[in-house]
């Protein structure tokens, strides 16, 4: 196996997660009520975050990020799963979906005029994919770019938009032709928020996750110039935003299993604590039994989020394993918050409790950055083709 050779060495790594992790435990944690409340990221918490540096944690050094690879970014997204996922949303995009487009697909002018100001928090980046006829699959986009002297008027509705309405930039997919003689015709644009022809929807009003902002947003005639083409080609679209997705998706998975970490230990302190009858129900075997498949499925989930962290790394699986760690670590988070619901009794089913909270945050993970019936098609199919190339 190659060897991991990360930009950030891991004794650093080391002191960042320690930072990370008191951030989240000592600073966020004792907020979460305030979060949901008030539906917003207190501005002391924003500025500490980007004071540390996680607006760019896996930006490069070189654009002014911390410069982390996906497996290190995999043990700070276990850290940062550990309270209101709200707090990682606010700046996951300019690391992840809408960053990574730049960092894979930019051109050196393109990165070196946005990925500084992505890095620092200066400018929140939104990825502007999923429309309401188009989302796990961009195949079905109805966005266009049509070409205008040098540049490109932009047409087209996008839902569901991450950081919508507070966004600087929005990184928007958009079919340029719509029978490409090859490939599909789909290019990706950055799109500076404040140009006319822009509307930003009123924020969406979801089951959980308050905090994390998503809107609508429509392009009504919007005119970008030559440099605002990701990679200066009109063929790169596509395939930016699966690498981006694919990614993503190991960041997800991570995220996962720090929530359900966090629901295991929400449920063992209550399990330990409260009784039933004089006795603790902790000692009850039937609740150990729930207790015992929390652990199980955090341990399987950290080991594959893990796993395929390093295959995406070593380049050896950036297909198959990011939807298989998908599918297991978002199915298995709804399932352990389910059981830290049922342990917690009544209780677990009020609403400024914490495994309430985590019961209704964590139903999306199953939903964005592609479904889990769109992650079964992909390792399906992936598997089935690979078998096929063998025999053909």
């Amino acid at each position: 196996m190659p060897n991991h050779n990360p930009e950030v060495p891991e004794d650093v790594f080391a002191e960042v997660l320690k930072q990370v992790s008191q951030f989240v435990r000592t600073r966020v944690v004792p907020r979460e009520l305030e979060i949901m409340a008030d539906d917003a990221i207190p501005a002391d918490l924003r500025k500490q975050a980007a004071d540390m540096g996680l607006f760019g944690y896996a930006i490069p050094q070189e654009w002014g990020g911390l410069g982390l690879d996906l497996v290190q970014d995999v043990e700070l997204a276990m850290e940062l799963g550990y309270t209101s996922l709200a707090l990682r949303s606010m700046f996951g995009t300019n690391n992840g979906i809408a960053g990574q487009v730049l960092v894979g697909f930019g051109t050196d002018e393109q990165k070196a005029q946005w990925l500084p100001r992505i890095a620092s928090g200066e400018v929140v980046a939104s990825f502007a994919l999923t429309e309401p006829g188009a989302g796990s699959n961009p195949a079905g986009l109805r966005t266009t770019a049509k070409a205008d002297g040098d540049g490109w008027i932009i047409d087209g509705s996008k839902r569901f938009i991450t950081n919508a309405t507070n966004a600087h930039l929005f990184v928007v997919f958009a079919r340029t032709d719509p029978k490409p003689a090859q490939g599909n015709g789909i290019a990706v644009f950055l799109v500076p928020a404040d140009l006319p022809g822009i509307d930003v929807g009123p924020k969406d009003a979801k089951m959980g996750q308050e905090g994390s902002r998503t809107a609508d947003v429509t392009f009504a005639g919007v005119r970008v110039g030559p440099e605002a083409l990701v990679g200066g080609s009109g063929d790169v679209g596509y395939r930016a935003a699966m690498t981006s997705l694919a990614r993503g998706r190991i960041h997800i998975a991570a995220l996962s299993v720090g929530q359900a970490q966090r629901a295991l230990d929400e449920s063992l302190a209550y399990a330990t604590t409260s009784t039933q009858g004089g006795t603790a129900i902790g000692e009850f075997q039937l609740v150990q039994a729930m207790l015992a498949d929390q652990q199980t499925g955090v341990m399987a989930g950290r080991a594959l989020a893990r796993e395929a962290a390093r295959s995406w790394v070593d380049n050896t699986d950036r297909r198959i394993a990011p939807s298989a760690a998908k599918l297991f670590c978002t199915e298995m988070v709804g399932k352990v918050a389910d059981l830290a619901v049922q342990i917690h009794g009544g209780t677990g089913y009020m609403r400024e409790v914490p495994v309430e909270r985590i019961y209704r945050d964590v139903r999306l993970l199953r939903l964005y950055e592609g479904t889990s019936e769109i992650q079964r098609l992909i390792i399906g199919g992936g598997l089935v083709r690979a078998e096929q190339k063998k025999t053909s």
